[in-house]
This record gives structure tokens, C-alpha cells and sequence, in this order.
């Protein structure tokens, strides 16, 4: 299955084999986005590979900024202002936001549902875009994260933008939810397929949404505690049979406790500066080293993993993308199933190619 065409912008292909219409084995197929992204990085220096972190999911820009930063603060020790804290949980939140809704839209429109539910989710999409325009310059590939804080600070007005997105949300979660949750179709065809057990997620190292779809209470924003995520009050929802329903439910409930955590920090965000004065960006090098950085990215774990030896470029740079390893159990999930329910466990999945290739 797949791909159809080669100019699309993220080829995937499943090696499926079938009884009937019952998949018996199926192994996914990539690489074809395969852009040396990781050995590029040991030949740029640490700064030049920002906007190259961009590309990795391209919905989800400002949470690959965070994690690369995370990592080379980590390596060099700096240290980040209080108000680009806030400005990156502020940022994380809203791309949080806008992954999980674009997720549901996709969902649906893998199960036939073409559209609208898709079209309502990209609607909401856009009015996030335009603040991310308005702070970054640019609506998906941001390059907004530095090391020791954030390229500049907010346009006037800009948090109260935000405050009018963030409190008219929660209205248009209520008719989404009124749209699809209780949906006969979306029930049918979403609880018990594709079940994960939380015993195969633990060892298959799957994180994110989907792992916690399984009952395992385990987000990085609790475990690490990383930013300032230990001031905010939010829940952790859990699912219980580990179904494409349950994956579709983790998205609507956390983005109920995203708009929580975004209160919270547009209230908090105090005045001051947004980087660091002794970081120093041109003739960066760290000393020899080595640090891990992760986040609770929007699809799960997203960490930088980062060798120094002194010089200006990275000795190694590796990165450890949620949409590949959640990928892995694909097979797992399908087997025995319908071969049209393959399509929506994988939109269940949530992947994005150019994390996946990298």
C-alpha cells in the first residue's frame, strides 16, 4: 500500500500481506525522506542546525526548538531567562494544540469522513499559525528557540491574541466533540482495533499520546519536570484499552489540559529579558562533553542526543523521533484485522515522514 505518488510530502509504504481482506503481515517501508539530516549536523555548527530541526515534524517546529536547545544548554550549561520559560511553554502548548487538532481532522478523514472535520480542525490550525507569524516571522518553520533563551521577545498585543485563541478554544472543542466523540461510525470503526497493550508499548519504547492511551501514566513534563512545567497545575489523562478510540480520546483530553497549562502561564509571564547575556551565539563551543535533551513533544518523546569534543560543530548528533519509534508495533496493531482499518491505525499513530526518515 502506498505511495501513491512521488511528489507527495511524506512517502510511507506498507508491504501488506492478506487473507481475504484480513492482514496476516505487514512491514512498513521508509527512507524515501531520507535527508542525512543527523550527519549533515556534525558538519554545521551547533546554531546552523536550528532551522534544520524545523523540518524534522513540520507541524511541530517550536517543540523540536525547545528539544535542541534543551540538549546544547545541557552540553554548555546556560542557563534561561524566566520570561522565555514561559514564552517556550506558551509555544509548546499552542503547537501542542494545533498537532492533536489537525490528528483528530486527519483521523476522519482516513475513515471516510471527508471534509469537514478535517477543514474545522485547520480553521482552528490557522489562527495558531498567525501568532506563530507574528512572534517568529514564519507560520511552520519557526527557528524561534536559542540557546539560552529566545530570538526576540513578543510583539505588542500578542499575549492578549493569544488569551482571545486560548479562550475561545475550549467552544470549539465542545463541537467538535459533539461532531465526533459520540459518532456511531467513529465508534464502530475505532474501539477495539489496533489494541496496544501497555506491556508491548513499555518495551517497544513507544511514548506520547499513544503509550499513555495504554493506562501507563508516563509524560516528561511530569517525569523530567523540564522548563517550568513543575509551577503548572494539569492532569495526565489516561486511557484503558489502548484502542485507535483511546488514541483519538488522549488528543481531545490533552488538549483540554494544554489550554489549562496556557492560563496559567499567560497569567504568570513575568517582564524581563528573553536570553541569557553571557550566552554567546557566534563562535559557540561548548566544552567536550556529551548531553541528552528531551521534551514531551506533541507525538511523544523527542530527544538530542549530543557529543562535543571542543570544537564548533556537534562530534555526534543523534535524534530520537517519536513518529519512528511508535511506528515500529505498526504490525502489531493490524494484524488480524481489517485491511481499510490499517489506514486508520496508522493515522492513529500520528507520524510525520521527515522525523521518521530524518
Amino acid at each position: 500500500m502506498g505511495p501513491q505518488h512521488p511528489s507527495t510530502h511524506g512517502v510511507f509504504r506498507m508491504d501488506v500481506v492478506l487473507d481475504g481482506e484480513t492482514v496476516v503481515k505487514l512491514k512498513p517501508v521508509f527512507g524515501y525522506l531520507h535527508r542525512n539530516h543527523e550527519k549533515i549536523a556534525e558538519s554545521t555548527s551547533y546554531l546552523g542546525s536550528m532551522p534544520y530541526t524545523d523540518r524534522l515534524d513540520y507541524f511541530c517546529s517550536l517543540t523540536n526548538n525547545w528539544a535542541y536547545a534543551l540538549a546544547v544548554e545541557k552540553l554548555a550549561g546556560l542557563a534561561v531567562p524566566e520570561r522565555a520559560e514561559y514564552l517556550r511553554v506558551i509555544t509548546a502548548e499552542l503547537t501542542r494544540l494545533q498537532n492533536h487538532t489537525c490528528l483528530a481532522g486527519f483521523l476522519m478523514q482516513d475513515m471516510g469522513a471527508s471534509g469537514t472535520p478535517l477543514m474545522y480542525g485547520f480553521r482552528e490550525r490557522e489562527r495558531i499559525l498567525d501568532l506563530f507569524e507574528a512572534l517568529t516571522g514564519a507560520r511552520m518553520m519557526c527557528n524561534y528557540m536559542r540557546f539560552g533563551g529566545c530570538r526576540c521577545d513578543v510583539p505588542s498585543g500578542w499575549i492578549e491574541e493569544v488569551r482571545q485563541v486560548v479562550d475561545g478554544y475550549p467552544r470549539f472543542l465542545d463541537e467538535f466533540e459533539a461532531l465526533l466523540t459520540g459518532n456511531e461510525i467513529l465508534m464502530a470503526r475505532t474501539q477495539q482495533v489496533g489494541v496496544l497493550s501497555p506491556e508491548l508499548a513499555v518495551s517497544a519504547g513507544i511514548t506520547g499520546p499513544m503509550l499513555r492511551a495504554t493506562g501507563v501514566d508516563y509524560d516528561l513534563r511530569k517525569v523530567d519536570g523540564y522548563g517550568i512545567y513543575p509551577r503548572f497545575e494539569f492532569r495526565v489523562p489516561l486511557g484503558d484499552h489502548g484502542d485507535t478510540y483511546d488514541r483519538y480520546m488522549m488528543r481531545i483530553l490533552e488538549m483540554r489540559e494544554s489550554l489549562s497549562i496556557l492560563r496559567q502561564a499567560l497569567d504568570g509571564i513575568p517582564d524581563g529579558p528573553v536570553m541569557d547575556p553571557k550566552a554567546k551565539l557566534r563562535g559557540f563551543r561548548p566544552k567536550a562533553g556529551e548531553a541528552y535533551g528531551r521534551i514531551e513533544a506533541p507525538k511523544g518523546e523527542l530527544g538530542f542526543y549530543l557529543i562535543s569534543d571542543g570544537g564548533p560543530n556537534p562530534y555526534r548528533y543523534r535524534v530520537r523521533p517519536p513518529s519512528l519509534i511508535n511506528l515500529t508495533v505498526l504490525e502489531d496493531l493490524c494484524l488480524g484485522h481489517n485491511v481499510a482499518d490499517t489506514v486508520i491505525i496508522l493515522g492513529s499513530i500520528d507520524i510525520v515522514l521527515g522525523e521518521v526518515d530524518r
